[in-house]
C-alpha cells in the first residue's frame, strides 16, 4: 500500500487546460472518490496517476517515488475500467492470470492468487467460463479480480459500475465497499454519481472545470459544502437555491425573499452581505403546515408530485424559483395546491451571490 500525492498537477491538451494545478493527498489505505460532472477532469486525473496520460506540469508521487516518467507497468498500480476489457477468447481463470504470466510469476503462485481472489469475489465456480457466458456483474467481478491478483500498492477505478443496471449497481457498490474493508489497499475511484461517492469514499474530491472545489469526508461535504456548486452537486434531490435580501427590523435580522421571511441569529448575521442566496435541502423542508405565523416557513404552489412509497417528492414554485421538498409520503398533495412548508433553520445555508462561496 502507498500514499498518493499530487502537487500542482496540470494537464493541457493543446490550448485547453483539462486539469488546473490540483493538489491532492490520498492517504495510505484510504478510499478516495473523484466526483463531478462530465468534463470536470476526474478521469484525466486518474489516467495521469496511472501513467496513461503525461503530466504537463506538477508532480505525482506514489509512496516515496515520483512517477511522472515511470511507465504504467512499473507504477505498481492496478486499474479497473468501465468496459471490463476482458479477453473474449480466454476463460475467467486465464483472464485473471494473464498479467501475472507476463510478469513471469510462478504457476503455483498464480493459481494461489487467482483462487484466493475468486473466492473473495464469489466467482470460484466461473473460472472455466468465457466472458460471453457471464452476466454484467460477474464480468465486473472478473475485472476487479484481475486487479486484485496483482497485489498492487494502489487500485484505480474508472466508473466501473456505469454499465450495470440500477439494482446491480447497488449490489456491486456494497461488494466494493466490503472488499476495500478487507484489503485495505489505497483506492482512487472516479464516478459522476454522487450517491456512489457518498457511500464508498472515506474522502471525496468534488471537481468542476479541472479544479477541486472541496476535498473532505462525505458527511462534512454534505453538511458544510464549500460553495454553491458543491452544495448543488452533492445530495439527491439537489439543494434548493432562493435569492434573498438581508434586512433589519426592530433590532432583529431577517432573510427575506419571495414567499419567505426567515429570522437570522445575531451571531450569524455579522458580515453577511445585503444580497444572499439561501440554500435549503429538500429533506430539511417539512409540512404542509397551517400556521401562517410560524417562524421559518415558505409559501409555494405545487407543480408536480412524485409518490415513491417511502417518500413523497413535491415540486413547487416559490415565487419565480423552482423548489423540491422531500415530505412524509402519507400527505395527500395535489398539483396547483398552495402549501406552506416549515424550514429547518439550523440546517439552512447562505451563499454569496457574487463568489458563490458559502457564508454559513
Amino acid at each position: 500500500m502507498a500514499e498518493v500525492v499530487l502537487t500542482k498537477v496540470v494537464k493541457k491538451f493543446g490550448d485547453f487546460t483539462a486539469v488546473k494545478g490540483i493538489d491532492l493527498t490520498v492517504e495510505d489505505g484510504k478510499f478516495t472518490v473523484l466526483v463531478g460532472p462530465s468534463g470536470c477532469g476526474k478521469t484525466t486525473t486518474l489516467r495521469m496517476i496511472a501513467g496513461l496520460e503525461e503530466v504537463t506540469s506538477g508532480e505525482i508521487r506514489i509512496g516515496e517515488r515520483v512517477v511522472n516518467n515511470v511507465p504504467p507497468k512499473d507504477r505498481d498500480i492496478a486499474m479497473v475500467f468501465q468496459n471490463y476489457a476482458l479477453y473474449p477468447h480466454m476463460d475467467v481463470y486465464n483472464n485473471m492470470a494473464f498479467g501475472l504470466k507476463l510478469r513471469k510469476i510462478s504457476k503455483d503462485e498464480i493459481q494461489r492468487r487467482v483462487n484466493q481472489a475468486a473466492a473473495l469475489l464469489g466467482i470460484e465456480n466461473k473460472l472455466k467460463s468465457k466472458p460471453r457466458e457471464l452476466s454484467g456483474g460477474q464480468r465486473q467481478r472478473v475485472a476487479v479480480g484481475r486487479a486484485i491478483v496483482r497485489d498492487p500498492k494502489v487500485f484505480l477505478f474508472d466508473e466501473p459500475l456505469s454499465n450495470l443496471d440500477a439494482k446491480l449497481r447497488v449490489q456491486m457498490r456494497t461488494e466494493l465497499e466490503q472488499l476495500h474493508h478487507r484489503l485495505k489497499t489505497t483506492t482512487i475511484y472516479v464516478t459522476h454519481d454522487q450517491v456512489e461517492a457518498m457511500t464508498l469514499g472515506d474522502r471525496i474530491a468534488v471537481m468542476r472545470d479541472g479544479v477541486i472545489h472541496q476535498y473532505d469526508s462525505p458527511k462534512q461535504t454534505y453538511d458544510h459544502p464549500a460553495d454553491r456548486f458543491v452544495a448543488g452537486f452533492i445530495g439527491s434531490p439537489a439543494m434548493n437555491f432562493l435569492p434573498a435580501t438581508v434586512t433589519s427590523e426592530d433590532g432583529k435580522v431577517f432573510v427575506v425573499g419571495d414567499g419567505f421571511r426567515f429570522p437570522l441569529p445575531a451571531e450569524k448575521a455579522s458580515g453577511v452581505p445585503n444580497k444572499v442566496v439561501v440554500g435549503i435541502r429538500p429533506e430539511d423542508l417539512d409540512g404542509p403546515i397551517t400556521d401562517e405565523n410560524a417562524d421559518g416557513t415558505l409559501e409555494a404552489t405545487v407543480t408536480v408530485t412524485e409518490q415513491l412509497g417511502s417518500e413523497l417528492l413535491v415540486y413547487a414554485a416559490c415565487g419565480n424559483e423552482a423548489i423540491v421538498a422531500n415530505l412524509d409520503p402519507h400527505h395527500v398533495i395535489h398539483i396547483d395546491d398552495k402549501i406552506r412548508l416549515k424550514v429547518d433553520l439550523n440546517r439552512m445555508h447562505l451563499f454569496d451571490p457574487e463568489s458563490d462561496k458559502t457564508i454559513f
